[in-house]
Formats: C-alpha cells, sequence, structure tokens
C-alpha cells in the first residue's frame, strides 16, 4: 500500500508544520514539527515509565531535558517523526534516521517505535511503520533499514517480519534497567536497489 506525505502548495516537505501521510479510521499519520513537541515528550516520558526495557534512553535523562531539545528533534532536516494523532492526543511514533556519514548513507535506522497501549491492535503501529519505510524510499540513497527490538518482544517481530525486515543477529545483554539484562534482536529490510 503505498502512502503519500501530502503538502500543501507543492511546498518541500519540512518540519515547520504537521504534514498529514494517513488517516486510520479517526487517526491520522503525520509528520511530527515542533508544534507537537509536548505531545511528544509525555508520551516519550510514558513509553520510557512503562516499558524501560523497550529504550535505550532513561526515563530520568528525557525527563530532565528541556521542551527545546523536543522541538529540534521534531524539526531537524536530518530525521523523520511521524506520529499518530486522535483529536489532538498522540498515541504513536516512529522516528527514521538516516545515516549521515559517507561510507553509510545507504542506511537508515528506525528508532524511539512505540504506540500506546490503549491504542495496539488497531493497526497504528503498521501504518508508523509504512511511512517510516516510504519516506526512507523517497530519500533515494537508501537502501537498508535497521532497527532493534526486544528479543522477548514476539508482537513487535512479528509486525516488522510482516514488513519484510529479517532478523540477523542477536545481542546479548544489550540494555542493563534496575539490575535486569535484556537481550536485543538485529533487524534489517532491504529496500530500492539493496541485495538481501
Amino acid at each position: 500500500m503505498k502512502i503519500s506525505i501530502t503538502v500543501d502548495n507543492n511546498q518541500s516537505l519540512t518540519h515547520q508544520d504537521v504534514y498529514l501521510v494517513k488517516a486510520v479510521g479517526k487517526v491520522e499519520i503525520l509528520l511530527l514539527g515542533k508544534n507537537y513537541a509536548v505531545h511528544y515528550k509525555e508520551m516519550r516520558l510514558k513509553a520510557l515509565q512503562l516499558h524501560p526495557e523497550a529504550f535505550a534512553s532513561s526515563y530520568q535523562e528525557e525527563e530532565a531535558l528541556p521542551i527545546s531539545t523536543f522541538e529540534n528533534r521534531l524539526s531537524s532536516t536530518s530525521s523523520y517523526t511521524f506520529g499518530a494523532i486522535e483529536h489532538q492526543q498522540l498515541y504513536g511514533a516512529v522516528t527514521l534516521l538516516p545515516e549521515e556519514k559517507n561510507k553509510l548513507k545507504h542506511r537508515g535506522n528506525i528508532v524511539a517505535m512505540y504506540v500506546s497501549e490503549e491504542k495496539r491492535g488497531a493497526g497504528l503501529g503498521r501504518k508508523l511503520m509504512q511511512a517510516a519505510i516510504q519516506q526512507a524510499g523517497e530519500l533515494k540513497c537508501i537502501e537498508q533499514l535497521h532497527l532493534t527490538v526486544m528479543a522477548k518482544n514476539e508482537s513487535a517481530k512479528k509486525l516488522y517480519r510482516s514488513l519484510g525486515f529479517q532478523s540477523y543477529a542477536v545481542e546479548k545483554n544489550a540494555l542493563k534497567v534496575n539490575g535486569q539484562y535484556y537481550d536485543e534482536e538485529l533487524m534489517v529490510l532491504y529496500i530500492s536497489n539493496g541485495e538481501s
């Protein structure tokens, strides 16, 4: 399914505003701009509290950051953060981080994927991922998308596999949260002219 990024008046895609990518029922998938920084920080902190084992960042680290840090993240020209929004409430997000070094420009990374528990099972994770994958394809230089997922998170791995991601390694004890170790599974999706 092709997802189109809608930009009014033939403007180039920026993060100054929020652009509609895809509507899913009453929920819209948007490319977030800095005007969603407060909502994004609130959702991010909730995700870090509820699932500290799923993210490299900690609640304490991100809670201490000023809102300007989140505004800068969402207005950066070197990343793309998509959000799932219903009635001005942010229920999920995912970020595409294209690599910037010359030897790595054929790669991109999917990070900070999260869907609020009350909206899970409604297809938002799939739509968020599809928006990020499409954006990667439109950048033309990205041939591979990489992500990491907690090795025991079967529902997330099932989603990623259904989108074409393949597992290629497990990093043992990748994260240590409150004295407990968590393994991460490394996955890749080959797009464009990349070889599998």
